[in-house]
């Protein structure tokens, strides 16, 4: 039977290095878990995008679908779905906005932001997009605005 110095011995060694293993397994668990919940908000975030331009499709006689706005004519029932997909278009990228970015984002936030910089940075090329986002913007996060008012080559109203 081992002695009470035997013992003793082994509780310092479990300490020693033990416990040090078992904090960096749990951080590294955590930092997993955390990377998983930003891939599952990126896919979710994703897919509203996909849901949107199905409704664009859906709406192909608005001609949204091309990267350059060509200049139409659009009745009034047409200008108003036009208005309402802008206002959902700008709904996703707020929330994507809150959710994703930070001023200083890790090499894995950066990548998962830049998807999204890129849909807005399309989106406010379009002259029909940037001529309604003083509207839109109304009562949203200043910081988003901000952003898609910069986006946009465009100052912020005072």
């Amino acid at each position: 039977m081992p002695s009470l110095e035997t013992w003793e011995l082994l509780s310092y060694i479990v300490t020693v290095v033990g416990l040090p293993f078992a904090i960096g397994v749990f951080l590294w668990e955590q930092r997993r878990e955390r990377q998983a919940d930003e891939e599952e908000l990126h896919q979710r975030l994703a897919e509203t995008y996909a849901d949107f331009l199905k409704l664009v499709l859906d709406n192909a006689d608005l001609k949204l679908l091309r990267r350059t706005a060509e200049v139409i004519v659009l009745d009034e029932e047409q200008k108003e779905r036009r208005y309402a997909l802008f206002g959902i278009l700008t709904s996703i990228f707020e929330r994507a906005f809150v959710m994703v970015y930070e001023d200083d984002m890790n090499r894995q936030r950066r990548r998962l932001w830049q998807t999204w910089d890129d849909y807005i940075s399309e989106w406010c090329a379009r002259a029909d997009y940037r001529s309604e986002l003083p509207e839109l913007l109304k009562g949203e996060d200043p910081d988003f605005a901000a952003y898609m008012y910069h986006s946009a080559g465009m100052s912020v109203p005072a």
